[in-house]
């Protein structure tokens, strides 16, 4: 490359997607991913960051066809290791910001961005499954995993119980969708992988909902058969004594 093409390279704005995880990776590479995971996970204004796609992608990264597809590769190792470091200290910060400030982080003026209903429902599902199941089934919820680590903190869940269960719910999401885009990418041609991108991604927050779907099944089939009881009472204590 000659000096004119050196100097037009460096005079280029450098145009980074925020939205796509392709872009960060290949403009940021390893940092790029510790940075996404730690900020939709710890900062809650990062939750419309793509952390679900960003772990695929990246283990698609780590993969044997990297290079091939993306035109960069990254460690395996470094991404088990490093992300959920990432976001378990991501998730810890939340948790230490909501405890520290409480509600009164969230006292802002609703934005095309930041939505009181985001709040409402992660402290729905804080108190729907209980502390322990909801910190680690919220990792596989978009929006949701970001806002419930600081309304944990809110709620005054204990700060060593919830770094348990931050710990294996961070090992488990973050580590297992890495090493599925790691393994797919063995598997499917990497000419038609993008095809697959969406629906894999969809199926793996399918998965992770269904214990919630099955635990809310359960709660309105009791509610609907508690319903069917008391409209039976009522209409029993409606008809009039029989005259014996």
């Amino acid at each position: 490359m000659g000096h004119l093409e050196l100097t037009r390279a460096a005079s280029e704005p450098l145009a980074v997607n925020l939205l796509d995880p392709k872009s960060l990776i290949d403009t940021f590479g390893l940092v790029g991913v510790y940075a996404v995971i730690f900020a939709e996970t710890g900062l809650f204004f990062g939750f419309f960051l793509p952390g679900d796609t960003m772990l695929f992608i990246a283990g698609i990264a780590s993969s044997a066809v990297a290079e091939h597809l993306l035109g960069t590769q990254l460690s395996l190792p470094a991404l088990l290791i490093g992300v959920p470091v990432a976001a378990i200290a991501g998730a810890q910060l939340g948790h230490f910001l909501g405890a520290r400030f409480g509600r009164a982080m969230f006292d802002r003026p609703a934005s095309r961005l930041f939505k009181a209903q985001y709040v409402d429902r992660a402290e729905y599902y804080f108190n729907k499954f209980g502390p322990a199941k909801a910190v680690v089934l919220a990792r596989f919820i978009p929006v949701v995993r970001a806002f419930l680590n600081p309304v944990a903190g809110i709620l005054e869940m204990p700060w060593q119980k919830f770094l348990l269960w931050n710990v294996v719910g961070g090992v488990i999401w973050t580590d297992g969708i890495i090493l599925l885009g790691n393994r797919t990418a063995g598997v499917i041609p990497p000419s038609i992988i993008d095809k697959y991108l969406l629906p894999i991604i969809a199926a793996i927050v399918l998965i992770a909902l269904l214990p919630m779907l099955r635990e809310l099944g359960k709660r309105l089939l009791a509610r609907r058969r508690g319903g069917a009881a008391q409209t039976r009472d009522d209409d029993t204590e409606s008809q009039p004594a029989t005259r014996r």
